[in-house]
């Protein structure tokens, strides 16, 4: 697997508090050593927490002047952002 390979997180359908230890942790290590990409396509269902979690890991990685971006997020997963009036601090990650 190539360098390029490594910063690719896929997103699991449902990302509740149950998911977040094992994505926060892919995260973790993603962030500390280059770009970031989420592929979010396949999210149907996310908790306010995990969306909380993306919003701090963006941060940190601003933070090691890497790029996090979320590709071509879900309806669903959109829908949660919108709720949760999020719209702006994701504004800046989302790819289409």
């Amino acid at each position: 697997m190539g360098n390029q390979d490594r910063g690719s997180i896929a997103l699991p359908e449902v990302i509740d508090l149950d998911a977040l230890d094992a994505i926060r942790d892919k995260l973790i290590d993603a962030i500390e050593e280059g770009p970031v990409t989420l592929a979010a396509g396949a999210v149907e269902r996310v908790s306010t927490n995990a969306l909380l979690m993306l919003i701090s890991a963006a941060e940190t990685a601003r933070r090691n002047h890497f790029e996090f971006a979320i590709e071509a997020p879900s309806a669903s997963m959109m829908a949660a952002v919108e709720r949760l009036g999020l719209t702006t601090q994701f504004s800046g990650m989302i790819k289409q």
